[in-house]
């Protein structure tokens, strides 16, 4: 009942042209921001400059640029992309159940193969140490202690989703014997 609401919910939203590019924006900016904490992240990427990425998933996509700073920009909607990655898996549900697990989710890949080799470097070296930027705002313990509830709940929340997964089937008893 739940994927049926997430698949339906999926295909029936479309957000205003206007907040699709808000959202596009920052999410570029987290990127941006994360990449500035990564020198090697940057240097990888400057050899890449004005190449373009195209990242989809069911309706939504999303087109960046790698800038000559080694950083990303929006790309115009009108030019063509060195890369398509295109997330396969078509449930919200089963995607979020195997980025819970730590899975990378399936994805489609066609384009220049140095590109998507960076960026298959890039998903599996860099990470935002989330924990630094808040404890800028509130000092080092208090960040710690939101932090490690936030990790609380996320791992509640994980144990839900992996109860609520469809169980699997278990070995028929000659399957076991051999």
């Amino acid at each position: 009942m739940l994927e049926s609401f997430f698949k339906d919910g999926a295909e029936r939203f479309t957000p205003p042209p206007w907040a699709v590019e808000e959202s596009h924006r920052r999410i570029v900016l987290l990127l941006n921001h994360i990449l500035m904490q990564e020198p090697q992240a940057r240097e990888r990427l400057v050899r890449q400059k004005g190449r373009k990425l195209l990242a989809q998933w069911q309706n939504f996509s999303f087109k960046v640029m790698v800038t000559p700073a080694g950083l990303l920009d929006l790309a115009p909607s009108q030019v063509p992309v060195d890369l398509t990655l295109t997330v396969s898996e078509s449930s919200p549900w089963v995607l979020a159940q195997g980025l819970f697990k730590g899975e990378k989710p399936a994805v489609r890949i066609e384009g220049d193969v140095q590109l998507a080799a960076e960026v298959n470097w890039l998903a599996d070296h860099v990470r935002w140490d989330i924990e630094e930027d808040i404890s800028r705002i509130v000092g080092d313990a208090p960040a710690h202690m939101l932090v490690q509830a936030c990790r609380n709940m996320l791992s509640a929340l994980k144990n839900f989703v992996m109860q609520k997964s469809p169980p699997t089937t278990p070995a028929s008893p000659s399957e076991s014997a051999a």
